[in-house]
């Protein structure tokens, strides 16, 4: 397979660790030609959530991320993670590998998960065609792990096509699985400290943002801050050593068959095992610290992002939740945006680790009861998923 410079372009971007640089838009570049967008989300995410489904409409949105990364084999690529779904860019070079892992993905879902799962492979060159445009920037999480922001209006067009039925990846045959591996659902839901885990989503009322929009990002995010850290939710030190037993039984069933499954359960539990003991006493395994690992899943995971509109998962008091709230209700009245948010108890994280001994594992945050996709069900219009907001 050959490769072309621009294969790199996302690796080689400058980063910013100042989320509010996500409103700078000297910040932003423009995806290469000839690159493209692998988009999914499951249909009917609302209405599966409504009935208590949310953890796996969450493991179905973060397997988009596992199987298509997996797919293409290395490399460092744009993604956005939406709670029922998921947007990679890529070169050119890897859409055969795309393609497939999307194809099984889509059998996956129906099969394992009884969930219908849209994928669809857009060109960048059709967005820009229609007149939008992907522009990207990287934002450094912690030294160790950087996400990408996108802008230009381009996402929300290709998932509104692929909503439409455009560009769609058929399924692959019936019994397909696609490669989740480092795929995880470990951990139990994190609870509030402050009062709420509140999901938002804020988007501009056109295809791209404006001055007063990112005006209103920049407020919104500087309320959160307040709290400390961004109102991140996921204390500093990492979560507590507290794991679902149904989350890894979701693991299991999702990166290894049948006949694996029973190896699947009894490595996972020595690995929690060894975790908590190692933790407890301070020691080391060789390359792998409990301590600096659990800390690193604090600082790795993405509950603030950029995707043509804010969205934040936090942790955040009754008080300046209210103050937040006005500022997205002012700025929806004079036509600058529209919004919705979303309360629970607490936050879900749901993981891509391909090994614990490297320190770029990726955590993805979601409130626990509906989150992204229940926020976006309450913007005026919009009543499927997040995908149909605008977002992923």
């Amino acid at each position: 397979m050959t490769t072309d410079a621009n294969d790199d372009f996302f690796s080689t971007l400058p980063a910013f660790d100042d989320f509010d640089g996500v409103t700078d838009v000297t910040n932003y570049h423009a995806l290469p030609d000839g690159w493209f967008l692998a988009i999914a989300d499951i249909v009917g995410s609302t209405k599966a959530i409504q009935a208590g489904r949310y953890k796996d409409v969450n493991m179905a949105g973060a397997a988009v991320i596992s199987a298509v990364l997996n797919a293409v084999g290395a490399g460092d690529y744009p993604f956005a993670f939406g709670g029922d779904g998921a947007m990679i860019a890529l070169p050119a070079s890897f859409e055969a590998q795309a393609q497939r892992a999307l194809a099984a993905l889509a059998t996956w879902t129906r099969e394992d998960l009884d969930l219908t799962m849209r994928v669809a492979l857009v060109p960048v060159g059709d967005v820009r065609a229609a007149g939008q445009d992907v522009r990207i920037a990287r934002y450094s999480a912690s030294p160790n792990v950087s996400y990408a922001m996108f802008s230009g209006g381009g996402v929300a067009w290709a998932e509104q096509r692929m909503k439409a039925g455009e560009y769609a990846v058929l399924a692959a045959p019936s019994g397909t699985r696609p490669d989740l591996t480092g795929l995880s659902c470990r951990w139990s839901p994190i609870h509030s400290v402050h009062g709420e885990i509140v999901s938002i989503i804020a988007l501009p009322i056109a295809d791209r943002a404006t001055p007063e929009f990112r005006k209103l990002v920049s407020q919104v995010v500087a309320i959160a801050s307040e709290t400390g850290r961004g109102g991140h939710p996921v204390p500093e030190d990492g979560p507590d050593l507290a794991f679902s037993l149904a989350g890894i039984e979701r693991e299991v069933r999702a990166t290894s068959d049948h006949r694996g499954r029973l190896y699947a359960r009894l490595s996972i539990f020595l690995q929690l095992g060894l975790t908590i003991a190692l933790h407890k006493l301070g020691f080391r395994l060789g390359r792998f610290d409990a301590r600096r690992y659990k800390a690193d899943v604090a600082a790795n995971s993405d509950f603030r992002k950029f995707d043509d509109g804010l969205r934040m998962t936090i942790d955040i008091d009754a008080a300046r939740l209210a103050r937040i709230q006005a500022l997205l209700e002012d700025a929806q009245a004079k036509g600058h945006a529209r919004f919705g948010l979303h309360s629970q108890s607490s936050a879900l994280m749901t993981c891509f680790v391909p090994t614990p001994l490297s320190r770029d594992h990726m955590h993805f945050i979601d409130g626990a009861d509906g989150g992204y996709a229940m926020a976006a069900a309450k913007i005026t219009g919009k009543l499927e998923s997040a995908a149909e907001a605008g977002g992923v």
